[in-house]
């Protein structure tokens, strides 16, 4: 899991039997990522700080999956992200990125609603010049070696607090793809 942050998705993976490699930049998340699973009894999860680039370079066609979600927008270069997900995962592997859409209604509710209206984030969470048009994403993906297999959106209900997965990839969307 790259930029696992305090490990919500890795403990979730965890928990269904799997292996798992949680990376992040960020100490402190990585911190409570580990208070976490040991409150929680979860085993096999092994967290390290750690950039994407090195753990490629280190451990490449380890993995049969990876995942990087809601990071792209935060990393200086993506597309070297997406290249690094992609050396680490083994040939037929599945990558999973997600990720905010750059456009009108992406800036209204990823900014301007989730982070002022509604301050489910911190203010200047987001840059809108930092999200990425699936189109680009794809590229990154295809550049890579990469074979894009699926696009689905994200969205969020903010009355009701229920997220859904459908067609609508205007806000934020999940890409899967295989290492050929």
């Amino acid at each position: 899991d790259v930029g696992c942050g305090g490990g919500i998705l890795a403990e979730s993976i965890a928990k269904r039997g799997a292996r798992v490699k949680g990376i992040d930049l960020a100490q402190m998340p990585l911190r409570v990522a580990q208070l976490h699973q040991l409150e929680s009894g979860v085993g096999n999860i092994d967290y390290e700080e750690i950039a994407a680039e090195a753990i490629a370079l280190r451990e490449p066609n380890s993995f049969d999956v990876v995942t990087c979600m809601e990071v792209l927008e935060h990393v200086p270069d993506p597309a070297k992200t997406v290249a690094a997900c992609a050396r680490l995962v083994r040939p037929n592997g599945h990558v999973f990125l997600s990720t905010i859409n750059r456009n009108p209604k992406a800036y209204l509710f990823a900014i301007l609603g989730a982070e002022y209206l509604l301050r489910l984030l911190p203010r200047g969470t987001h840059d809108y010049a930092r999200f990425i048009k699936p189109s680009e994403l794809a590229l990154a993906c295809r550049n890579a070696g990469l074979e894009v297999q699926s696009v689905i959106g994200m969205t969020y209900n903010p009355i009701f607090k229920i997220y859904a997965l459908g067609n609508d990839t205007d806000v934020n969307y999940l890409m899967h793809a295989i290492r050929p």
